[in-house]
């Protein structure tokens, strides 16, 4: 096996904007306005199709397809005897157009017992491009005060209830299962999430979607809010979901460890070597080249997003760039 170059798999007509920064990165042009996702290295399908954003590997299968014929070589035998054949992460890099709606995604109990899905969604964002995210309600909320809020469809009330960060290139953010949040606009980040696609959207006035009807997962608003968090969280324990700056083998808040991981390297880190085992590399900035077995070799400039699975084995990483910057994802130990 060898690491797998990924092109842009970016769904279309998404409901709310994007701009040109995943462009800008790939060197690629603009396809459009409502593209604000690249779906990367993913088995997951948007909710309600069948296959649109799962990711076609070069020679025309798709990798879920190929995962789950061969979940040894893909994923490794430890993640197999673990988690089976599922990968148990999903990737994007978002590019937000405009401030994203509050909204809150479910933990995996909930979303089994009312849904029948499979996993929930923790999700973190790892800051390519600075702005403001919202995280968390200030204070606590009765359910009935929030169906309230709803039923307005006052934006600035709604996110006025959240806490609000400014981010910069190389912060990242965890978000737990439950947590409302909002992304707000101008920002590029790399996500990591459950490889799930729901929300449970409380706004969506100026947006194209009917939330009405979408926005609470078919459950209706009063039994969907019970996957929400309406308890308030201190200004510490915000902060403690957000890491400033850091760089290594470990990059995200440790409460995320559970569900995925997240690694950063600068030229000063490199070179490197990756041991065996599912990831998905972005360079963010800088050109590398990758190393593995037998002598093989191939440069990954600024903007490649690379599937490694497992079996090709160790990676090494050099590169000389003083820019490069490299965020690599990974699914849980």
């Amino acid at each position: 096996m060898e690491p797998i170059f990924l092109p842009s798999n970016q769904p279309r007509d998404r409901f709310y904007q994007g701009g040109k920064r995943i462009q800008q990165l790939r060197g690629e042009p603009l396809i459009g306005n409502r593209v604000p996702e690249d779906w990367v290295g993913s088995c997951t399908a948007l909710d309600g199709h069948s296959s649109l954003g799962t990711t076609t590997l070069p020679d025309g299968t798709l990798l879920a397809d190929a995962v789950t014929s061969n979940p040894i070589a893909w994923l490794g035998p430890h993640h197999v005897a673990a988690y089976g054949a599922d990968p148990k992460m999903l990737v994007k890099l978002l590019d937000a157009g405009q401030r994203l709606p509050v909204h809150a995604h479910p933990h995996a109990s909930f979303a089994h017992e009312h849904l029948g899905r499979h996993h929930g969604k923790a999700e973190a964002w790892y800051v390519l491009e600075p702005g403001d995210v919202y995280v968390g309600l200030k204070q606590d909320l009765a359910s009935e005060d929030m169906l309230g809020y709803v039923k307005e469809q006052d934006s600035e009330q709604l996110l006025g209830l959240l806490h609000r960060r400014h981010v910069e290139r190389g912060d990242s953010v965890y978000v737990p299962p439950g947590v409302l949040h909002a992304i707000g606009e101008g920002i590029l980040v790399a996500e990591i999430q459950e490889p799930e696609d729901m929300s449970i959207l409380l706004e969506w006035n100026g947006f194209e979607l009917d939330g009405e009807r979408d926005g609470h997962l078919g459950l209706g608003f009063e039994r969907a809010l019970g996957a929400v968090e309406l308890l308030g969280r201190s200004e510490a324990e915000v902060d403690a979901l957000i890491t400033r700056g850091k760089t290594g083998p470990s990059v995200l808040a440790s409460e995320s460890n559970e569900y995925f991981r997240v690694e950063s390297y600068r030229n000063d880190d490199l070179p490197l070597t990756l041991d065996a085992g599912l990831r998905i590399l972005i360079v963010a900035g800088g050109s590398v080249t990758l190393h593995w077995e037998e002598g093989h070799s191939v440069p990954a400039p600024r903007g490649s997003t690379v599937l490694i699975p497992s079996g090709v084995g160790p990676v090494r990483v050099t590169g000389e760039d003083n820019d490069t910057f490299l965020v690599i994802c990974r699914p849980p130990l």
